[in-house]
């Protein structure tokens, strides 16, 4: 029966169109670009701490700022692409972070630094409540988590892209044109985004059939719901405290990790490239597998109950042996280990991102999507001064590795704790 009812299904699935995929693109693609904006201050870390005499302290602080900016702007941006919608929204969040990255090559000191990436982090903080309310918009949620995996994998192409990209551009033109170069032509993006995206039934290129397959899920009332409601219901709690775990894990992986092998193995900036390289092709990978994986449970019949925490549960597994990252001499053992780790973080977090769209109304997805982002970030931040205080003091990545290995089951059992059933929660005005 269950065999049937999936083959009508991929039946269904492939009459419909295929303009959703379209959009989804433009989603990776924004990923890819926000990625390589914010990585590359951990790819210059080195050039920057000796240019500028910068202490593993003061590279703290200028991490810390940019996450103290990204809390506050996730929490507001959710609001706003719940009420302006995420074709403005989106629009809106990538101008002022491009203007933002811009204004790096221009800062002087580690409190220019700070005010260029606090003005980053307001604007990036809009990339994934919008990201996310277009899939919520495009998708129905069978389809939901492998959407989620695949524009989320941009965060893994632009963290490969970077050190690929980034020592070229500061050999050629120095590391301040760097920054201004890569933020200029990003530009283009937002010319696409506004030509092409619209809500679905606005669409002109959607054909009935695709909309049909879009709008299979029973209809949400369209209501704004406040955050003095939404902080009231357990299963806003169970994604924040989740996104607090799990999210300092990858700022640790993406600010710390060149510094990491530069320190460990003695890599530069033309040389650790390929490591990272190797590191974000297979969190590549996670970022996908891990969508797929709890999707493919539902087609199978397993509950989203199941399916979402079977995965995490995965995932976490997957982690632990980055425990022992810090004593492994040898370097391509020590990237497998870690890039293990990174493809399992971005399985975790594809799934984890889901849960909003699985348990609340339409109208509610990017209000607690930016309410986690925020708790995320305020994690990062404390994640910052942590990193900043350890490599200053006691010179060694080990606590930070065992900090890494244990997030994700924490993150697993807060969820299941405080949400045992994943169900849809009805949230009163």
């Amino acid at each position: 029966m269950a065999t049937r009812e999936t083959e009508t299904i991929e039946r269904a699935a492939a009459r419909a169109g295929q303009y959703r995929w379209v959009v989804v693109g433009l989603l990776f693609a924004a990923t890819v670009i926000n990625y390589i904006d914010r990585q590359m201050i951990g790819v210059l870390k080195p050039v920057l701490s000796a240019d500028l005499g910068w202490s593993e302290t003061d590279f703290a602080n200028v991490i810390f700022w940019f996450q103290a900016a990204y809390a506050i702007g996730y929490l507001g941006f959710g609001r706003i692409v719940d009420v302006i919608g995420a074709r403005a929204g989106y629009a809106v969040a990538f101008v002022i972070w491009q203007l933002a990255h811009i204004a790096h090559g221009g800062a002087m000191s580690v409190t220019q630094f700070a005010l260029a990436r606090f003005g980053l982090g307001i604007g990036e903080s809009g990339n994934f409540p919008a990201g996310i309310k277009a899939v919520t918009e495009w998708f129905p949620a069978r389809e939901r988590a492998l959407a989620i995996g695949i524009f989320n994998a941009g965060a893994n192409v632009g963290a490969i892209v970077t050190p690929l990209l980034v020592p070229w551009l500061v050999l050629a033109y120095g590391w301040r044109m760097a920054f201004v170069v890569t933020g200029v032509a990003a530009f283009v993006w937002l010319i696409a985004w506004w030509g092409l995206y619209r809500r679905p039934r606005e669409h002109p290129k959607l054909s009935a059939g695709e909309l049909a397959w879009i709008e299979q899920d029973p209809v949400d009332p369209v209501v704004q719901l406040p955050w003095k409601r939404l902080i009231r219901v357990r299963e806003t709690w169970a994604y924040a405290v989740g996104k607090f775990c799990i999210d300092p894990i990858w700022w640790f992986f993406l600010f710390w990790l060149p510094g990491y092998l530069g320190d460990r193995y003695g890599l530069d900036l033309l040389s650790f490239g390929p490591p990272l390289v190797a590191v974000y092709l297979l969190s590549d990978v996670g970022s996908v597998a891990g969508g797929w994986m709890s999707s493919r449970l539902m087609k199978a019949g397993r509950s989203v109950n199941y399916a979402r925490k079977a995965a995490m549960l995965v995932s976490a597994v997957a982690v632990l042996p980055v425990f022992f990252a810090q004593s492994i001499d040898n370097l391509w053992l020590a990237v497998l280990v870690i890039g293990i780790a990174a493809a399992a973080h971005q399985a975790f977090s594809a799934n984890l991102y889901t849960l909003p769209s699985d348990v609340f109304p339409r109208a509610a997805v990017g209000s607690v999507i930016g309410i986690g982002g925020t708790a995320g970030a305020i994690g990062g931040m404390l994640m910052a001064k942590y990193a900043g205080f350890v490599l200053d003091h006691l010179g060694t990545y080990t606590p930070l590795f065992a900090v890494a290995g244990s997030a994700y089951f924490i993150a697993l059992i807060a969820v299941h704790l405080l949400s045992p059933r994943l169900e849809p929660v009805a949230v009163a005005r």
